[in-house]
């Protein structure tokens, strides 16, 4: 019967030889989902025998990442901007590089704004749920192309107890959005921008399992930037704003976009790694 320690030690070593990285903490990760504890806290008890079952599962989960199957899938979850997001394969997993536009947004409309709010390519829900519970006063409408991404995302704010402030809608922006009479104070969104090129050489964890959907517009990575941009001359009143992610090399291609559609005061902020990865405009 393996203790914890012994079987981290021997998961770690195998998640390493099948090309895993961070190998140890994704063991890690992985046991203590299975203990149903945090993961310090095996830290305490390194000596206690694991049950078979409880080794059969680890087992399992082990040989599904050993396969490049993302941990947040096989968890079911993922932390963004301190919440929990539930994901599987019909979203794409939340990334703290996203969590730089929900905070732009916070830091340039404030916690106390009224305002409403269009999230363009929603997924799991993570950033429209992020901005109600830091934007208390807020409304958000989010679209996705996705019927699974819609049903997570409501279910994810259910749990996170701000189903009162979101609508989530199943649309395909590239066919438009008719709002009515009523426009938005910002328009956000994290588009496909993988190009059909780069799309090949994505790693594997993306490649093979996230949805190809939410990943690349099976073009130059540029054309939702173009529609978005163009809708949302329309979408937003007048000094509202819009908020893109953009991919590594594409800050001055987007930039070139809003500007063609006459947006003003452009400013483009850098990620942990020093890559233009958050891109603002106005339109006035």
């Amino acid at each position: 019967m393996l203790t914890v320690l012994e079987a981290l030690n021997s998961a770690s070593d195998y998640l390493k030889n099948k090309g895993i990285k961070s190998a140890r903490l994704n063991a890690e990760l992985l046991l203590a989902h299975i203990l149903n504890c945090k993961r310090l806290e095996m830290y305490l008890s390194f000596d206690r025998p694991l049950q078979k079952a409880e080794t059969d599962s680890y087992r399992e989960l082990l040989k599904r990442r050993s396969g490049f199957e993302p941990l947040q899938y096989i968890i079911g979850k993922v932390e963004f901007y301190g919440l929990e997001i539930e994901v599987n394969r019909s979203v794409l997993i939340p990334r703290p590089e996203t969590e730089l536009l929900v905070e732009a947004i916070i830091e340039l409309v404030g916690k106390d704004s009224a305002i409403n709010i269009l999230d363009i390519g929603s997924g799991s829900g993570n950033i429209s749920i992020a901005l109600a519970k830091n934007i208390p006063s807020c409304k958000v409408i989010g679209i996705d192309i996705s019927e699974k991404a819609i049903e997570i995302s409501k279910k994810n704010a259910k749990l996170n107890e701000v189903e009162n402030q979101l609508i989530f809608v199943n649309k395909n922006i590239l066919n438009g959005f008719e709002i009515g009479e009523s426009r938005f104070d910002v328009v956000v969104s994290n588009p496909p921008y993988v190009s059909v090129n780069d799309f090949a050489n994505l790693d594997p964890e993306l490649r093979l399992y996230e949805p190809k959907i939410a990943l690349t517009d099976e073009n130059d990575g540029l054309s939702f930037y173009r529609k978005i941009s163009s809708l949302s001359g329309s979408l937003l009143k007048n000094n509202g704003k819009i908020f893109f992610e953009i991919g590594a090399g594409q800050s001055e291609a987007v930039k070139k976009i809003l500007m063609d559609d006459d947006y003003n005061n452009i400013v483009i902020k850098k990620d942990f790694s020093d890559i233009d990865r958050i891109i603002i405009g106005e339109k006035t």
